[in-house]
C-alpha cells in the first residue's frame, strides 16, 4: 500500500505545481498536522482515496472549518483495508488553555482512555501523531519536545510504524526523514510530504486481527454491504 504522509508546510508540488506522477498509485493520504483544511480538501479530491488527519498545535482553525471529504482520527483507530490507525495531535503544551497543546500527564490521560479500544483491535500497525516520541526527532526545547508516553506506546503495542511531525527541516541541522525506534518501529517524520510503502504482510488482512469480537464485527459489516445490494 503507498502512502501520503504530510505535516507542517504544503508541498508546491501537490498543490501550486501539482504533478500527478507525484501521487501515482497512492491509497492512503495521512495528514500529521498543521496544515490548511483547503490543502488537505485539494489532495483528498485530487487522489480520490480516503484522507485521514491529526490536529496539530496550529489546527484551530479546524474549528470553524473541518477538512471537507477528511476523517479525523484522534483518539480513534481507523481501519483501512486491515491497516489499523491509531491518532493522537497536539504538542507539549507551551501556552495555557490551548486546546491542542498537552502536557505528559494529559497526554497519558488521552493514552489510557484508548486501552479497550486497542485492545479490541488487538494492537494498531502505525501511530499518527503531531509530535515525535520523546528522543527521537524531537528538539530540547519545551515547544518541540516529544512525549514519552509514545515510547511506552510503542514497546508495548510494537507497531510497525509511527508518523509524525511538529518538528520542521528548516529548524535543525539534524533533521531525519526516517528513524527506527527500538521497538521496531519504523519512524517517519512527514514534514511537507513523504511517500511510505506499506507491504501487506506488515499488517493483518481485514478482519484478521486475532481479535475474535472486531473481527466479528467485521464480518458481520462485510455480510451486510453484500445484503444491501
Amino acid at each position: 500500500m503507498k502512502v501520503l504522509v504530510l505535516a507542517d508546510e504544503e508541498a508546491k508540488i501537490l498543490r501550486e505545481y501539482y504533478d500527478p506522477q507525484v501521487t501515482a498509485g497512492v491509497e492512503l493520504i495521512i495528514s500529521c498536522g498543521d496544515l490548511p483544511a483547503s490543502y488537505l480538501e485539494f489532495l483528498v479530491t485530487m487522489l480520490n482515496c480516503p484522507l485521514l488527519y491529526v490536529r496539530g498545535n496550529h489546527d484551530s482553525a479546524y474549528d470553524a472549518h473541518r477538512p471537507e471529504g477528511c476523517i479525523d482520527i484522534d483518539d480513534r483507530i481507523f481501519d483501512y483495508k486491515g491497516l489499523r490507525v491509531l491518532g493522537f495531535g497536539g504538542s507539549m503544551r507551551y501556552l495555557p488553555d490551548h486546546e491542542d497543546m498537552y502536557t505528559e500527564e494529559e497526554m497519558k490521560e488521552r493514552i489510557r482512555k484508548m486501552r479497550r479500544q486497542i485492545s479490541l483491535h488487538n494492537g494498531f500497525d502505525v501511530l499518527v501523531a503531531h509530535a515525535p516520541a520523546r528522543g527521537f526527532g524531537d528538539l530540547e526545547d519545551l515547544p518541540h519536545r516529544g512525549f514519552d508516553c509514545f515510547n511506552d506506546l510503542l514497546y508495548k503495542w510494537t507497531p510497525k510504524y509511527m508518523f509524525f511531525g511538529h518538528v520542521h527541516k528548516t529548524y535543525t541541522g539534524h533533521f531525519q526523514r526516517r528513524m527506527e525506534h527500538p521497538s521496531g518501529a519504523a519512524l517517519i517524520n512527514g514534514y511537507g510530504y513523504s511517500i511510505v510503502e506499506i507491504g501487506d504482510d506488515e499488517h493483518p488482512a481485514k478482519g484478521k486481527t486475532g481479535s475474535a469480537l472486531y473481527d466479528l464485527y467485521v464480518s458481520l459489516q462485510k455480510r451486510k454491504r453484500h445484503s444491501d445490494f
